[in-house]
C-alpha cells in the first residue's frame, strides 16, 4: 500500500481541514416582515404581442368603427335636428341680446323672440293649409261633373260602345286606384303628423339651446388649455356673431321677397296671394336655387289662372332677382359673413350634396367660420415658420 493511500491518523482526521482563502461575508440582513399575498393571486406575465393578438385588436377596432358608423347613420335625422336647432338658436341670439340691451332680462327676451317664431310658424300654416284644402275639396266635388260630361260626349260614347272603356276604368278605380289612394292618404297623414312632431321638437330644442347658450360656451371653453382660452373665446364670439348675422340677414331678405311678392300678386289679381308670397319667402331661404324654385312655383300657379298673370309674374321675378342679387343681398350680408362669391357657391353645392336643403343652409356660415380660422390661426402660423 503506498503512502498516498495510507489512512490518516485520528488527530489529522479531527483537525479542521484548511481550505483556500475565503471571502469575508458582509453584514447579515435581518429578515423583514413577510409580504401579504395578493387577494386574487399574483399577476402573470403580459401576453406576447404576437400577430394573432395584433390581428384580434385590429379586428375589434374595425368592428367598433363599423358599429359607430351604423349608429351615426341611424341617428342622422336626430343629429341634423339638433344641429339645425343649435343653428337657429345662434341665429336668434342677436335678437335676444338686442332686447337685453333695451333693459329686458334674458328670460323675458327669449320668451318674446320664441313667441315671435311660434307666431310665424302658425301664420304660415294658416295661410297655406286653407287654400290647399279648399282647392282639393273643389276638385273632389267637381270630379262627378267631369265624368258626366265625359260620358255624354259623342266620341266617348262611340268608343265605349266598341271597347267598353268606362267599365274598365270603373274596375281599375275600384280594384287598384281606390286602395292605392287610401294608402296614399294614410301615408300623407303620417307625413303630416311626422312634420308636426319634428317642428315641435325643433322649437323645443331651439328654446333650450337659446336659454343655455352662454352655459354651453363656457363649458366648451373649459376644454381648451387656459393659455389659449382668451383667443379661442374671441374667435368663437366672432364665429357666432357671423352665424347670427347670416341668419338674421337671410331672414330679412326672405321677408323682403315675400312682402314684395304679396304686393305684386295682390295688384295682379292672382288668387291666394298671401300663401304664394309665404312660399316665395320660405324658398328664398335656400341659397342659390331657392329664389328660382319659388319663382317657378308661383309663376306656374299664376299661369293656371290666366296667361297674362303668368307672364307678368315671370317678368316680375326676373327683375326682382336681379335687384336682390346685385343690391339687396350684398348690402345686407356685407357685415355678417366674409366669404367670396366663389366659395359661397362651392360651399352651398357641397352642403346640398351632403345634407340636402339643410346642408345648403348651413354651408355658408360654416365656410365663413373655416375662413376665419384659417385667416386667424393657420396663416399667421405659416408666416412665422
Amino acid at each position: 500500500m503506498s503512502a498516498e493511500t495510507e489512512p490518516r491518523t485520528a488527530e489529522e482526521a479531527e483537525a479542521p481541514q484548511e481550505s483556500g482563502p475565503t471571502k469575508e461575508s458582509g453584514p447579515t440582513e435581518e429578515p423583514g416582515p413577510a409580504e401579504e399575498p395578493a387577494p386574487y393571486g399574483l399577476p402573470g406575465k403580459p401576453f406576447a404581442r404576437g400577430p394573432f393578438l395584433f390581428g384580434l385588436v385590429g379586428g375589434l377596432g374595425v368592428l367598433t368603427a363599423i358599429a359607430l358608423a351604423q349608429m351615426i347613420e341611424k341617428s342622422l335625422s336626430t343629429i341634423i335636428l339638433i344641429v339645425v336647432a343649435m343653428f337657429l338658436a345662434v341665429g336668434l341670439n342677436p335678437a335676444v341680446e338686442a332686447l337685453q340691451r333695451r333693459g329686458l332680462g334674458r328670460r323675458p327676451a327669449i320668451s318674446i323672440v320664441f313667441t315671435g317664431v311660434v307666431v310665424a310658424f302658425a301664420l304660415f300654416g294658416l295661410a297655406v293649409v286653407p287654400p290647399v284644402s279648399q282647392q282639393l275639396s273643389e276638385f273632389i266635388a267637381a270630379v262627378p261633373g267631369y265624368i258626366t260630361d265625359l260620358s255624354n260626349h259623342p266620341t266617348v260614347r262611340q268608343i265605349e260602345a266598341e271597347y267598353h272603356v268606362l267599365a274598365q276604368v270603373r274596375q281599375f278605380v275600384t280594384s287598384t286606384l281606390g286602395p292605392a289612394l287610401a294608402s296614399g292618404i294614410m301615408g300623407a297623414g303620417l307625413v303630416v303628423l311626422n312634420g308636426v312632431f319634428t317642428t315641435v321638437t325643433l322649437l323645443v330644442l331651439m328654446l333650450y339651446f337659446l336659454g343655455s347658450l352662454h352655459t354651453i360656451k363656457e363649458y366648451l371653453l373649459k376644454l381648451v388649455p387656459a393659455s389659449r382660452r382668451p383667443r379661442t373665446s374671441a374667435i368663437t364670439e366672432q364665429i357666432l356673431t357671423g352665424i347670427g348675422g347670416y341668419v338674421a340677414g337671410n331672414v330679412l331678405i326672405s321677408v323682403i321677397a315675400g312682402v314684395l311678392t304679396w304686393i305684386f300678386l295682390s295688384i295682379a289679381g292672382v288668387q291666394y296671394a298671401l300663401a304664394l308670397a309665404l312660399v316665395v319667402a320660405l324658398t328664398d331661404l335656400i341659397p342659390l336655387v331657392g329664389a328660382t324654385i319659388g319663382a317657378v312655383l308661383v309663376t306656374g300657379v299664376a299661369l293656371l289662372q290666366s296667361l297674362p298673370a303668368g307672364i307678368a309674374c315671370a317678368i316680375f321675378f326676373v327683375v326682382y332677382q336681379q335687384i336682390e342679387n346685385y343690391f339687396i343681398y350684398p348690402r345686407v350680408m356685407k357685415r355678417s359673413v366674409d366669404v367670396t362669391p366663389a366659395v359661397t357657391v362651392i360651399a352651398a353645392l357641397f352642403g346640398g350634396a351632403l345634407l340636402g336643403i339643410v346642408g345648403a343652409l348651413l354651408a355658408i356660415p360654416v365656410a365663413a367660420a373655416i375662413a376665419l380660422i384659417i385667416r386667424e390661426i393657420v396663416l399667421p402660423r405659416q408666416a412665422r415658420s
